[in-house]
């Protein structure tokens, strides 16, 4: 009894995430009674599963990894996310096609719905924390309870348990004799590097007066400059000799003419622009059309019709309501 009374419970939590999340699937359906709602989150239909892709699809658009449409979502795909999210296995098409236990489906719808965005603001998916408070110290509970206040296993590594415990580290305090060593050896190491900064004066020009003279910095500088004529020799040899000896050639005084023409190819350019738009906007505008009179919707009654079969059924019932009158 108080296994039905949390499964009433869930599913009408559920159903409230599902309407917070704005699901088309379940507007106009103004369910009240929990009964019906666990009658339509696990009895197994095609307006089950076609929630449950809904959902799918809703996780799929916020993490962009495929597609996200409904239809393309097959049982063995919602399967295999829900593997990847640890929530179920591959093969448990039980559960996808609504034929497990209403408990795990609900478990299982509840858990999905925690990662898709818009159903964690739903009002009554809020924490019972006196329910929490409750089941945290049931019977069952205590013994977790008290195992996690008193855990068995020291957490601390040994090294810190030996520095709390007052046990001697292996830290070896230095004699004097070690510590007049060490410092010799920085001291003569100090020394030995302002010896080498001295010999660099290339390394301090900042600090250089202008009438000092390097000759290690002249002796680089000559060498760079012997190899960039060397190169500049060569390219004049193959390539730039034969150019030299031709006249200069004459700069035309039609200059006009080409920033006419630049003007209209942006010109072009920008009206091909708009005409793409255009073109792809028209195509949209088509697959919409063409999607809202061929694909089937989900109107009143909770039945799914095409726009056209819907339009065909209300002239129907229009006629037959006006031929009393004109009878």
């Amino acid at each position: 009894m108080a296994g039905d009374l949390k499964e009433k419970q869930l599913a009408q939590r559920i159903y409230a995430a599902l309407q917070a999340a704005s699901c088309p699937l379940v507007e106009g359906l103004y369910l009240q009674e929990t009964d019906s709602m666990q009658q339509l989150l696990c009895t197994p239909s095609e307006h089950r599963t076609d929630i449950l892709a809904w959902i799918c699809s809703r996780y799929i658009e916020q993490m962009l990894i495929f597609a996200s449409k409904t239809e393309n979502f097959s049982s063995d795909k919602m399967a295999l996310l829900g593997q990847e999210l640890m929530l179920c296995k591959a093969d448990d098409l039980e559960l996808i096609r609504g034929q497990a236990s209403p408990r795990r489906q609900l478990q299982f719808l509840e858990q999905l719905l925690t990662m898709v965005p818009g159903c964690r603001e739903s009002a009554e998916c809020k924490i019972d924390e006196e329910g929490l408070l409750n089941e945290l110290h049931a019977a069952e509970n205590l013994p977790y309870l008290r195992h996690m206040l008193s855990p068995t296993l020291d957490p601390w590594p040994a090294h810190i348990n030996a520095l709390c415990k007052g046990q001697k580290s292996s830290f070896h305090r230095p004699s004097t004799e070690e510590v007049a060593d060490v410092a010799a050896l920085l001291r003569s190491t100090e020394s030995a590097l302002e010896q080498l900064k001295s010999e660099c004066e290339f390394l301090q020009g900042e600090a250089l007066s202008p009438g000092v003279f390097s000759p290690c910095a002249l002796r680089v500088a000559v060498c760079d400059l012997r190899q960039l004529m060397s190169a500049f020799n060569h390219l004049y040899d193959t390539d730039f000799r034969a150019y030299c000896n031709r006249d200069p050639p004459s700069l035309s005084t039609e200059t006009h003419v080409f920033h006419r023409v630049h003007q209209l190819l942006l010109a072009c350019n920008t009206e091909l622009e708009m005409l793409n738009e255009v073109s792809e906007a028209s195509v949209a505008m088509t697959d919409s059309v063409s999607q809202l009179q061929t694909q089937p919707r989900y109107w009143s009654r909770g039945e799914k019709h095409t726009l056209p079969d819907q339009l065909e059924e209300l002239t129907r019932r229009y006629r037959d309501f006006l031929s009393p009158f004109h009878a």
